[in-house]
């Protein structure tokens, strides 16, 4: 078995046809036929079914493929890891987050690291609604500030920051000169959620259930920071945040209040249990004396 063939494999997957993927190869199309036919020839089993418009995958093509895609993407990281000798970098540091992260923590971590270890390139990955763990789980990130709650199965996680709420409201809304507001307040107003996080994770955010029982009154969906905030600045709902925000995303349109009766984020430093290289430690490190 070959990486190229498992390139190909997914090429093939990705596209849905072997014309389609020789061209994304750049390679002829007999050659990826002929990768392929030899890759189930090894393995004997059939990976896709053949029909006029394309290809479709087995069930045991897609659990094949499924691994392909880990062991390409660790091949990968091989690769990477000698490029950055050929940089003369000692290594690469990749650090997840979402919105404002950890507030202020995130970045001055990220620079307190990158200061003590100057052959290490930090890199900061910004990722939406409630992703950073599953970031973390196909190795796209190394650590990562995870806004709880969130699955951390198989993860370290330890808590390293504590933040109130706060409620986003358009300039002209009824309540945006209030130095804080309630959840029963804001109980009716139409509240923004995303469809992209987990189902606990957007209930905790919205405060479902609320105190007295009730359900939010749901409002559209957003699919990132700056579509909410688009929504909440032309009238159309309201958006709960962590306060970090009101400082990071200020704009003359909306305004933030503190929300006053519901639980605090906490934010998690993470990573995959078994993956604590050095340069995880050592940010793990930074972070913990930094917070405390």
């Amino acid at each position: 078995m070959e990486l190229r063939q498992l390139r190909y494999l997914v090429a093939i997957a990705d596209s849905g046809n072997v014309g389609r993927a020789a061209e994304a190869l750049y390679v002829s199309q007999p050659a990826v036929s002929y990768a392929l036919k030899g890759l189930e020839t090894e393995l004997g089993v059939r990976l896709f079914d053949r029909h006029r418009a394309g290809v479709t995958l087995t069930a045991a093509g897609g659990d094949v493929l499924a691994e392909a895609r880990r062991v390409l993407q660790h091949a990968d990281r091989v690769v990477a890891a000698a490029e950055r000798h050929r940089r003369g970098e000692t290594g690469v540091l990749r650090v997840g987050f979402e919105a404002s992260g950890a507030g202020e923590l995130t970045t001055r971590a990220r620079a307190e690291f990158a200061r003590r270890n100057p052959g290490v390139r930090v890199e900061p990955k910004r990722f939406d609604w409630g992703q950073e763990a599953a970031a973390l789980r196909d190795g796209r990130v190394d650590v990562a500030f995870l806004w709880l709650p969130a699955d951390v199965t198989g993860m370290h996680a330890e808590v390293v920051h504590i933040e109130q709420r706060v409620v986003g409201l358009p300039t002209g809304h009824r309540l945006a000169g209030r130095e804080g507001v309630s959840l029963l307040e804001v109980g009716d107003e139409p509240l923004l959620w995303t469809e992209r996080a987990p189902r606990e994770w957007v209930d905790w955010w919205a405060v479902n259930p609320r105190p007295d029982g009730s359900a939010p009154r749901w409002g559209p969906t957003n699919d990132n920071v700056e579509e909410m905030l688009e929504q909440v600045a032309e009238g159309t709902a309201i958006c709960f945040a962590p306060v970090s925000m009101a400082r990071y995303y200020v704009r003359p349109d909306l305004v933030w209040v503190p929300l006053l009766d519901a639980e605090p984020l906490r934010v998690a430093l993470a990573w995959l249990e078994g993956e604590d290289s050095s340069l995880v430690r050592g940010f793990a490190g930074v972070v913990r004396e930094l917070a405390g």
